[in-house]
């Protein structure tokens, strides 16, 4: 718009047959007072209404552009063909189920589960015929929980292909104690000592991954006492017994972490309805860091 007026005012005065140099000078002084409005325009948003752009900025998809490749479904089939998943956690782990089965199951198929994949508080198991894959969906909010599930794996000597897991949520709330959580992950870290990394071999079997928690909006949490407890402060916390119980692999442990906070927090408010809770976006791109990180890892072995 600005260059339009500088061009075209000028022409129009032009042809008021005024002097050329009067001409040249409006323009010179309109080119100026219009680039310092413009240069003046962020530092007065009252004066000069911003723009929609805002809207762009919170669009969900930056967290699938962030992954480096995005697989098929055919891929995902080829992948996961005739493996068994084993995914251990709360309600954050079940969403991260229903993102990885939308990419294996077709629309009817999705909806024909529901009901059975949201019981609250209850296992869940899947054969996905197609592709031989087997899928189970263990409650476990908390990290004792998940060390139960360990040592009865060890106990039958059966392991699953891909084992997810995470836990937090439901500690935070109910104890709100941040030493203890850490405790507990540490018993969890012993039960695993067995595929702990020895050489090139970094799990001894199979592929273990860690849901991370997700960025918490307290405002948007839905009752009094989630906000009270479940603050940001509470939640570095948390995460700092997290890095120091050393189960994430880059910390020696076995986990690789599936960084649940980083992509909620790129998502924005308007990707969850209870400041908890994010939309299946998030979740998918957490299930395609998943199978990227297996896609390497699998072509390492080969």
């Amino acid at each position: 718009m600005a260059a339009c007026v500088v061009l075209f005012v000028p022409m129009a005065m032009a042809g008021w047959h005024l002097s050329r140099n009067k001409v040249l000078f409006f323009s010179g002084a309109l080119f100026v007072s219009l680039a310092v409005c413009i240069h003046l325009i962020p530092y007065f948003p009252s004066v000069f209404p911003s723009s929609p752009t805002v809207l762009l900025q919170q669009d969900p998809t930056p967290c699938i552009s962030l992954i480096n490749e995005k697989l098929s479904r055919i891929d995902v089939s080829d992948l996961l063909n005739g493996s068994w998943i084993v995914v251990a956690g709360d309600s954050q782990a079940r969403l991260f189920v229903v993102s990885l089965l939308d990419l294996v199951l077709s629309l009817d198929e999705m909806e024909s589960i529901q009901a059975d994949l949201f019981k609250r508080h209850s296992n869940y198991h899947i054969v996905v015929e197609e592709i031989g894959m087997k899928l189970d969906f263990i409650w476990a909010p908390y990290a004792t929980n998940l060390t139960h599930v360990i040592t009865d794996f060890k106990r039958n000597n059966t392991y699953p292909d891909v084992l997810v897991m995470g836990s937090g949520l439901w500690h935070m709330l109910h104890f709100t104690n941040y030493s203890d959580y850490g405790v507990s992950l540490r018993f969890l870290r012993e039960s695993l000592i067995p595929f702990l990394p020895v050489g090139s071999d970094s799990t001894r079997g199979f592929h273990l991954f860690w849901l991370g928690m997700p960025t918490l909006i307290n405002r948007m949490l839905n009752t009094e006492e989630k906000r009270v407890k479940m603050t940001s402060e509470m939640c570095n916390l948390y995460d700092q017994e997290l890095y120091k119980s050393k189960i994430l692999r880059k910390d020696g442990g076995v986990f690789l972490l599936l960084d649940v906070e980083n992509l909620s927090k790129k998502c924005g408010v308007d990707c969850s309805s209870d400041g908890m809770h994010y939309n299946g976006v998030v979740y998918e791109a957490c299930v395609h860091v998943m199978l990227n990180a297996l896609l390497i890892e699998s072509h390492q072995k080969l």
